[in-house]
């Protein structure tokens, strides 16, 4: 069949996008399924225990702090599919280390939070590296459809996974997710192996040895850069919560089991495919004032979540918080990726996405410690409230002070003895 080069999936023309899109599409369901099984075996070890629930998505994402800065770095400097299928296996190993655990039921609680953070450093080191290998993939022109598509296929697997897992922990326990999730980086990893190198869409000049200083400098005069990073460190850091909230309301606030918990992911899937789906047909309507105004709409989302009376509700809710996070975030990344100077993205996109997870780790933690002495209704509204002054705030303060400021290249942002790449 045709594909339409100028419509909604004009990515799929390039054969190495279609081959990796397929692959990871099988990846984000298990990469989901995981996620869930991950908290379900959490609350099982410690009794429904919040703070251990915050204390290991804390684990899992404390390496964005050391890790995903130098991920940048190296995404500017070494063959980026090679380093990826490197991230892959270690994802691919905690996963199925924890997976064998559960199954010949040997697991503890220190097992999860030691194969949560090898998870984590491998995606600290993978997550800029992958979003910088999207322009190598399709090309600068078709990059913001490609980034749309893979956001489509991340919360399809959002829509599968979770409710799949919530059936296979009902019925057989939280050991078969680990073991799905393990294989499916395999699936990953021969994709990559298969891209024909090509078909790469590789800019002529040669890598640099550039520092992670550098790319700070270029964020720093980049106003339409930066501020787009501090929104989505409020967003990120406490909104963007939705696994704790979800478990912790479904097994504390509502009584529900595992199968339940699972559906609240694939509601929230509903609304996150459909923003991704939308956000296809709106790419020149992107701006930093648009991610900072649907910012403010997700964090409101997320206030009144915390008063959703019964399940049903709560549940009815999500897909809308879905909708308006997603919506968010892939702005963001759009811009982040269009606006950055090609030699310089992988060190943008890795302060970008230590920025957007830097947050994490503590504000899990802190959660954990919130329900612990509040509730979890009132936890999960301080985190939307606070979300929603910082997004108000950042609107009133930068309104004037983020248009893009012309085609800065790295040239007209680093120093003068800066070697160049041509």
């Amino acid at each position: 069949m045709r594909i339409d080069v100028s419509g909604n999936w004009r990515s799929f023309r390039h054969r190495n996008y279609r081959i990796l899109f397929s692959a990871n599409a099988v990846s984000n369901i298990g990469s989901w399924a995981q996620r869930i099984a991950q908290d379900w075996l959490v609350l099982e070890l410690t009794n429904n225990n919040a703070y251990y629930l915050g204390l290991v998505t804390a684990i899992q994402f404390a390496p964005f702090l050391i890790f995903t800065l130098h991920g940048g770095l190296l995404a500017d400097r070494v063959d980026k599919r090679l380093l990826l299928v490197l991230t892959n296996t270690f994802g691919g190993l905690s996963a199925l280390v924890l997976g064998v655990l559960v199954v010949s039921g040997n697991v503890e609680l220190w097992h999860v939070f030691a194969c949560a953070a090898v998870l984590g450093i491998s995606g600290a080191i993978d997550n800029p590296v992958r979003q910088s290998f999207n322009a190598e993939i399709v090309g600068p022109v078709d990059l913001a459809n490609a980034i749309s598509l893979s956001s489509a296929n991340f919360n399809a697997g959002r829509l599968i996974g979770p409710a799949v897992s919530g059936f296979l922990i009902a019925h057989f326990g939280t050991g078969p997710s680990f073991l799905i999730n393990a294989s499916s980086y395999i699936t990953v990893n021969i994709a990559l192996l298969s891209l024909r190198k090509s078909e790469f869409f590789i800019h002529e000049f040669k890598k640099t040895q550039g520092t992670l200083r550098e790319g700070f400098a270029y964020a720093r005069a980049r106003p339409d850069l930066y501020v787009v990073m501090i929104a989505v460190f409020f967003a990120s850091t406490f909104g963007l919560n939705f696994q704790i909230f979800n478990a912790l309301m479904a097994r504390g606030e509502f009584n529900k089991g595992a199968a339940s918990f699972g559906l609240l992911g694939t509601y929230i899937g509903i609304g996150s495919l459909m923003a991704a789906l939308v956000s296809a047909r709106f790419e020149k309507q992107r701006n930093t004032m648009f991610v900072i105004k649907t910012g403010t709409i997700f964090s409101l989302s997320i206030l009144l979540l915390s008063v959703m009376p019964t399940f049903e509700i709560y549940a009815i809710w999500l897909p809308l918080c879905g909708f308006f996070a997603l919506t968010m975030l892939i702005s963001a990344n759009s811009l982040m990726q269009m606006h950055s100077d090609p030699a310089i993205r992988g060190r943008v996109m890795g302060i970008y996405l230590f920025i957007f997870m830097s947050g994490t780790p503590f504000g899990s933690v802190g959660i954990g410690y919130l329900v612990e002495a509040i509730g979890v209704r009132e936890s999960v509204a301080i985190c939307g409230g606070i979300s929603l002054i910082g997004m108000v705030a950042i609107w009133m303060y930068y309104k004037d002070k983020v248009k893009v400021p012309g085609d800065i290249t790295v040239e007209g942002v680093l120093p003068p003895n800066y070697d160049y790449p041509r």
